[in-house]
C-alpha cells in the first residue's frame, strides 16, 4: 500500500460528516509527521528483522459503516466467563451487545479528549502511533475514578469479519484513579481474508493504582496487526501485561512502560506461538525514571514450520533512578529447523545503584528428556506435546484471571495438538 494510496484514504477520513471537525488539526499534524518518516524500512535499527512488504502488497480501505454487521454476531467462540463484554466491529462499537461493569465511565475518545482539554499522546511519533492519530475511527475511553475496585474484567473484543481488505485504527485510554484496580481484557480475532488493525493503548496509573492488562492476538491468518501501547505509571502503582499471541501473518507489539513515580512495580510477560510462515515481533521498552521502582520482562515463543520471531527487549535505568530492581528474559523453542528466532535483551543503565539482569536461550527440545519419556512407554507425539507444555507453563501462571487462564490453556492446546 503506497504513501499515495494513503493519502486518499486521509481525504477520505477528513470528509466524513460522522466525525467531529475539532480533531482535524490533530489528524493533519500526526498525517503530515507520517509522510515525512514514512513507513520503518529493515534499514531501522529496531525493525531490522521485520519485512513490511506484505503491507505493501495489498490497498486497504478505512472502514465504512457498510462494513459493520449485517446479522447477529455470534460471540460464542470469543467466550471467557465472569467478564463484561465490549465489542468493537469492524472498527465499530456494537452498544445493543456491549455492557460494562458498574464504577467505571466508558467515554468516546472524542468526549475524552474535550475531557483532557485536547491534550492528547503522541509520545515518539513512531510511525504507526502517528498512523494511528491520523486515522483513529474507533475511539474508546476507560475511566476509572480513586478508590474504585472494579471486579469484573472488562472485555474488549475486536472483531475482525470482511472479504474486502479493511483498514481500522482503534484507539483506547484507560485511566485508573488513586487507589482503584481493575482488569482489562483485549481479544482481537476474525476472519478476515485481508486486514491491517493498527492500535494504539494508552494507560495512566495513579498513585497506589493497579491494572492487570492481557492481550489476545488469535487474528485471522491474513491479518496485518500492529499494536502499540504506552504506560504511565505513577507512585506505588503496579502494572501487570500478559500477551498470548497466536494470529496473524505478520504481527508487532510497540511497547513502552515508563516507571514515573517512586515505588512502581511493572511486570510484562507474553507466549507467542507462530507457524507456516508468521511472523510475530515483541519490541519492548521498560523505562525507569524514579528511584525505588521494580520491573520484569518474561517472553517466550514457540515457533513451527517456517515461521520466525523477534523479541527486542530494552530496559533504561536512568541517572535519578537509583536502587531499581530489573529483571529481563527472553526463552524460545523451535520446533523445526527452519524457524528462526531474533533475539536481543538490553539494559541501558545510567544509575549506579541497581540491581538488574538478563538472559535469553533459543533451542529446541531436550533429546535427552524425550528418550526418557520414550522409555517409559510414551510415544513421540505425546513426549513433544508434554515438554512443550512445560515450556509454557511457567509464563501462563502469570495470566493473574482464572476464566482467561482458562481459556487460554485451552487455545494453546489445540495449537499444540494441531502443530506438534
Amino acid at each position: 500500500m503506497s504513501l499515495s494510496h494513503f493519502q486518499a484514504e486521509f481525504e477520505k477520513m477528513m470528509n466524513r460528516d460522522y466525525f467531529s471537525s475539532s480533531i482535524h488539526p490533530m489528524r493533519n499534524e500526526a498525517f503530515s509527521k507520517f509522510n515525512e518518516c514514512g513507513f520503518p524500512t529493515q534499514k531501522w535499527e529496531d525493525w531490522q528483522f521485520t519485512n513490511l512488504t506484505s503491507l505493501q502488497k495489498d490497498t486497504f480501505r478505512i472502514s465504512e459503516l457498510k462494513d459493520g454487521p449485517t446479522q447477529k454476531i455470534d460471540l460464542s467462540p470469543f467466550h471467557i466467563d465472569n467478564v463484561a463484554n465490549i465489542v468493537i466491529y469492524n472498527g465499530h462499537f456494537q452498544k445493543d451487545i456491549s455492557h460494562f461493569p458498574s464504577g467505571i465511565n466508558l467515554m468516546s475518545g472524542l468526549d475524552y479528549l474535550e475531557s483532557k482539554e485536547w491534550k492528547y499522546n503522541n509520545t515518539y511519533d513512531s510511525p504507526f502511533d502517528l498512523l494511528n492519530t491520523a486515522f483513529m475511527d474507533s475511539g474508546m475511553s476507560v475511566v476509572i475514578d480513586e478508590n474504585m475496585t472494579i471486579n469484573t474484567p472488562i472485555h474488549m473484543v475486536f472483531i475482525s469479519n470482511s472479504n474486502e481488505p479493511l483498514m481500522v485504527n482503534p484507539r483506547v485510554h484507560i485511566d485508573v484513579g488513586d487507589s482503584s484496580s481493575a482488569t482489562f481484557i483485549e481479544h482481537h480475532v476474525g476472519v478476515s481474508s485481508s486486514f491491517f488493525e493498527n492500535g494504539s493503548i494508552f494507560i495512566n496509573l495513579e498513585q497506589n493504582a493497579q491494572l492487570n492488562h492481557i492481550r489476545i492476538q488469535s487474528n485471522s491468518t491474513k491479518t496485518i496487526s500492529m499494536a502499540n501501547i504506552q504506560a504511565e505509571q505513577s507512585l506505588d502503582s503496579k502494572y501487570t501485561f500478559f500477551q498470548y499471541a497466536d494470529g496473524g501473518q505478520l504481527g508487532r507489539l510497540n511497547m513502552v512502560t515508563r516507571l514515573n513515580g517512586e515505588g512502581a512495580d511493572c511486570n510484562l510477560n507474553g507466549l507467542a506461538l507462530s507457524k507456516n510462515n508468521q511472523h510475530l515481533d515483541h519490541h519492548i521498552i521498560t523505562d525507569h525514571r524514579v528511584p525505588h521502582c521494580t520491573s520484569s520482562q518474561n517472553f517466550k515463543s514457540i515457533l513451527q514450520d517456517k515461521s520466525t520471531g523477534v523479541f527486542c527487549g530494552r530496559t533504561i535505568v536512568r541517572e535519578q533512578a537509583q536502587k531499581t530492581d530489573s529483571k529481563q528474559s527472553n526463552k524460545n523453542l523451535l520446533l523445526s529447523k527452519n524457524a528462526l528466532m531474533n533475539s536481543n535483551p538490553q539494559l541501558e543503565i545510567y544509575a549506579d545503584d541497581v540491581k538488574c539482569s538478563h538472559g535469553s536461550t533459543t533451542g529446541e527440545l531436550d533429546h535427552e528428556a524425550l528418550f526418557y519419556l520414550r522409555s517409559r512407554g510414551i510415544d513421540m507425539m505425546e513426549a513433544k506435546n508434554l515438554l512443550t507444555r512445560g515450556f509454557a507453563n511457567e509464563i501462563m501462571n502469570a495470566i493473574r484471571h482464572n476464566c482467561t487462564r482458562s481459556f487460554i490453556d485451552t487455545k494453546f492446546k489445540h495449537w499444540l495438538g494441531d502443530e506438534v
